[in-house]
């Protein structure tokens, strides 16, 4: 899963598609990709991170 998020962060446009259901995430649970679009809708910088 990680390595399909990290895809979607170099493809902006491919989330934008799967928000608006032009596109699906095939192989993963609809749990799984309801909490990957979630993680896209954050508005967390690199800043508000905890770990940072």
């Amino acid at each position: 899963m990680i390595n399909m998020i990290q895809y979607l962060e170099q493809n902006p446009a491919l989330v934008t598609l799967l928000k608006e259901k032009k596109a699906s995430l095939i192989g993963l649970t609809a749990l799984e990709q309801k909490a990957i679009l979630d993680s896209f809708n954050e508005d967390l910088g690199v800043d508000n991170r905890l770990w940072n």
